[in-house]
């Protein structure tokens, strides 16, 4: 038996020893990870340059796709690499840099698409004071506080792990280092720790996604006293959000509310909410959002109009 003090690395198997479709995957998730960048830099770039995105909905959104930047590039490239090279070994430290970095990350997003939610509430429920109660200082102290609120998440969750000895050998089945199949390779009772671990992840993912759908209840709400085109407009600022808020809480609360062991279809779960939801989120923006795809749109010809002059 080994103590963690001698675990210097770990080997994670990935998500198919098929060299074939290791090929094939690389491929894909590159073209992902590439469209990810994109996507999400194109609207960071557009809500900077244009004169009419300038309300908080968008500074927020802006917000988002910076996190989804940062947390797709702390998982992504790496498993392009595995898929690509077979380098399937992982430092301790390295280990334990990705799992801060995408629960860092992620946490921020969660707190952030609840703050998101909260701006939604506001402009819909309280138009008249809306330019009052999301002025520039409370927008830039909610976003101070999703970051802060997802470093804490972070930190419970690395510390929750980190020194616990570890036992050989020292070889998980995932493509990605994370709690449930960190805690398999540990040699003491994890029973206490896998409870702290779903208390942490699992009942931050449960809270706020219940009190999403407690906003959005009150929204729908609020509906009925609008115009029809008011009820539009609305639908369409939130549809985006709300469509958002299902892609990463649905596979979330599967993956963090529920004991803590590892099942053969939790690499598949977790495909969907580190690689893809990233991507997916600024179409899902853009295509509901003719505002910021106008601004697009404007962005891209004055582009062309310079390079051609």
């Amino acid at each position: 038996m080994e103590s963690r003090n001698n675990v210097t690395y770990f080997v994670l198997l990935g998500l198919t020893q098929n060299p074939k479709e290791q090929k094939v995957l690389s491929v894909l998730f590159l073209f992902i990870y590439l469209l990810t960048l994109v996507g999400n830099l194109l609207i960071i770039v557009t809500i900077a340059v244009s004169e009419t995105l300038n309300s908080p909905m968008y500074f927020f959104l802006a917000s988002l796709s910076c996190m989804d930047v940062t947390y797709s590039t702390s998982i992504t490239p790496r498993l392009i690499s595995e898929l690509l090279f077979g380098e399937k070994n992982i430092s301790f430290e390295s280990c334990m840099t990705q799992l801060f970095a995408e629960h860092l990350f992620a946490g921020s997003g969660v707190f952030l698409l609840l703050v998101m939610a909260y701006d939604c509430y506001v402009a819909i429920c309280k138009p008249l004071h809306y330019l009052v109660i999301m002025r520039q200082r409370v927008c830039v102290v909610l976003l101070v506080v999703s970051w802060v609120g997802g470093f804490l998440h972070s930190i419970i969750q690395l510390s929750t792990i980190y020194g616990l000895p570890f036992c050989a050998p020292n070889v998980f089945d995932h493509y990605i280092c994370d709690m449930y199949p960190l805690l398999e390779l540990v040699c003491t009772d994890t029973y206490v720790t896998g409870i702290l671990v779903v208390a942490n992840g699992g009942l931050i993912c449960t809270v706020v996604f219940l009190l999403l759908l407690v906003s959005y209840g009150v929204i729908l709400h609020s509906l009925k006293n609008l115009s029809q085109e008011g009820r539009w407009k609305a639908l369409q600022t939130c549809g985006s959000h709300i469509t958002v808020v299902a892609c990463f809480f649905v596979p979330c609360i599967f993956m963090y509310v529920r004991p803590a062991k590892t099942f053969p279809i939790d690499k598949s779960v977790s495909v969907f909410y580190t690689v893809i939801t990233p991507m997916l989120n600024p179409f899902i923006y853009s295509l509901q959002n003719s505002e910021l795809t106008n601004a697009m749109k404007k962005l891209w010809r004055r582009n062309i109009i310079s390079h051609n002059k």
